[in-house]
């Protein structure tokens, strides 16, 4: 009696549990369906959507600091005379390229002559004169510096990098350099050593990095960029920091629906680390979705309002009638006529197929019985333990 009851029950409740969620089968997900942004083509082309496909990739952890062109103090060089006397002619000028053994400056001796002796003083390196210090005319002595010139084919990109990033740093560590000067043209240096000091005022460290320079375009005091690279890992999940809306605390990007054309989903995610314009994804998508880069923003704003309603891109994506929560309309509401959006509360329960309604109701008595003969039976075997005779 026991064993076929309990049976019973449990097959019973599991029926009720298996049957509740039919109820609201044909309903897309509320939360879905709240995120859900439809526009129509214009709407499109007026925000300018532009998505891409998120992928797996390399991914590199990067610092960013501001910096300066210096040369190199190894190939700099001064032009000087190694007697007394004064300028006679001056040859080349700063910002001028010269070679070495090309005459600069030709000097007359204070010695007697009739003219009396002139000395060629000639460039000692390849490079650019970049200070001059006389004028024709003036009077040198052996101690006064003439020329000052700079072999530019290399130079330093020095960083101005926080200190708690320096120590991720090592002797070739790569940097992606952008000159002022050069707008959004890339450069590469690696790193070369640190400075002697560190700046306490900025708690910034010198970190020198060596950039070739055969065009001679680059040249000393240009205001620089850098992109340092600290890490590098492999199939790393990310998306174009354009991409990311939302305060730091809530981040969430919008996606390409799936399965309705010019629909959107906000959508929350878990960031990680950021390189350069890429960020980490650590949840919140999966490779193959489509994200949207331009137009994000202000996709934040159009709040559906781009002429076409969740109902109406589901009718066109389905080829049939739903309600305007997305759910599916009945037979008994399409043969009622029954409006869009009133397939909820008692109306929807007036509308579910009969036999859900004496499903319900029969394992309602059914339990209500066994509660009762459970009863009664636990009742029955406490008098006869009580009652021996």
């Amino acid at each position: 009696m026991f064993s076929f009851q309990s049976s019973f029950l449990r097959a019973s409740s599991l029926a009720c549990l298996f049957l509740l969620p039919l109820r609201g089968q044909d309903a897309i997900d509320p939360v879905r369906a709240a995120n859900t942004i439809v526009l129509d083509e214009t709407g499109v082309k007026n925000l300018g959507i532009e998505t891409v496909e998120v992928a797996e990739s390399g991914f590199e952890e990067t610092v960013f600091a501001l910096g300066r062109i210096e040369e190199v103090p190894s190939r700099h060089a001064v032009l000087s005379s190694r007697i007394s006397g004064r300028i006679a002619n001056i040859e080349a000028y700063p910002g001028d390229i010269v070679e070495a053994g090309k005459t600069l400056v030709r000097v007359e001796s204070r010695q007697p002559g009739d003219p009396p002796p002139v000395i060629e003083l000639k460039s000692p390196i390849d490079g650019v004169i970049v200070e001059s210090h006389v004028h024709v005319g003036e009077p040198v002595e052996p101690e006064k510096e003439l020329l000052d010139i700079s072999d530019l084919s290399e130079v330093w990109a020095v960083a101005r990098v926080p200190e708690h990033e320096a120590g991720k740093l090592k002797p070739g560590s790569k940097a992606r350099i952008r000159v002022a000067a050069f707008g959004d043209e890339v450069l590469e240096g690696g790193l070369l050593r640190f400075g002697t000091s560190a700046d306490r005022e900025s708690g910034t460290i010198d970190a020198i990095f060596t950039v070739p320079n055969q065009d001679l375009r680059l040249r000393p005091g240009m205001r620089t960029e850098f992109e340092i690279v600290l890490s590098q890992r492999e199939n790393v999940l990310s998306v174009p920091r354009e991409s990311l809306q939302g305060d730091p605390a809530s981040r969430h990007v919008f996606i390409r629906d799936f399965d309705l054309k010019n629909a959107f989903v906000r959508t929350p995610v878990r960031t990680g680390k950021t390189s350069g314009d890429k960020v980490e994804i650590l949840g919140g998508l999966f490779p193959g979705d489509e994200v949207v880069t331009r137009g994000s923003y202000s996709l934040g704003f159009a709040g559906g309002g781009g002429g076409i309603s969740l109902k109406e891109a589901l009718d066109a994506a389905h080829g049939h009638e739903h309600n305007e929560d997305g759910s599916e309309k009945t037979p008994e509401q399409k043969a009622a006529g029954t409006p869009s959006g009133e397939g909820h509360g008692h109306d929807e329960a007036k509308a579910a197929p009969a036999w859900r309604e004496r499903f319900f109701m029969a394992a309602t008595a059914i339990l209500a019985v066994l509660l009762a003969v459970s009863s009664l039976t636990k009742r029955q075997a406490a008098r006869e333990t009580t009652d021996p005779t």
